[in-house]
């Protein structure tokens, strides 16, 4: 019987920690679009369940991890400024003591980049941590490439 309790013990752990690891309340979606032979903007879509959340780009120090963007060098293009989005929401939110921002539902960032070439692939990464009411989950990475031609 003992041994029979450490297999449900453990099946149940690798179930249940097999599930928190696979859900993930945000979807995530890259394009791009040549403005001229010169110029070109990269699109990184997320888009959030009903009731969860992510921050902003920019959220002040103390405050929860902030949506985060690391673009990988090449000689191909340049990034032209930094990461564009629309205006988050911002609430108050007690365990920061802080009004933060943060988007729901759907948020489109945005990158302009210089092209050294004709065609290209831009690569990286974005760090980002979703929420709801009750919970948050840990920070998660989305590494994403676009190809621009």
């Amino acid at each position: 019987m003992k041994k029979f309790s450490l297999v449900i013990i453990t099946v149940l752990f690798t179930v249940f920690g097999a599930v928190a690891q696979i859900y993930n309340p945000v979807k995530w979606s890259v394009a791009s679009k040549k403005l001229n032979s010169k110029e070109a903007v990269v699109f990184v879509k997320a888009t959030i369940q009903d009731g969860w959340h992510i921050y902003g780009l920019n959220v002040p120090e103390g405050g929860p991890i902030s949506t985060s963007f690391q673009f990988t060098p090449s000689k191909d293009f340049a990034l032209n400024g930094k990461v564009a989005a629309p205006s988050p929401q911002s609430k108050y939110e007690k365990d920061f003591k802080m009004n933060v921002p943060f988007y729901a539902k759907e948020v489109t960032f945005q990158q302009k980049v210089k092209l050294n070439k004709n065609q290209t692939t831009v690569k990286g990464v974005v760090e980002f941590m979703a929420c709801d009411k009750s919970q948050c989950l840990p920070p998660e990475e989305y590494a994403f490439n676009v190809t621009i031609k």
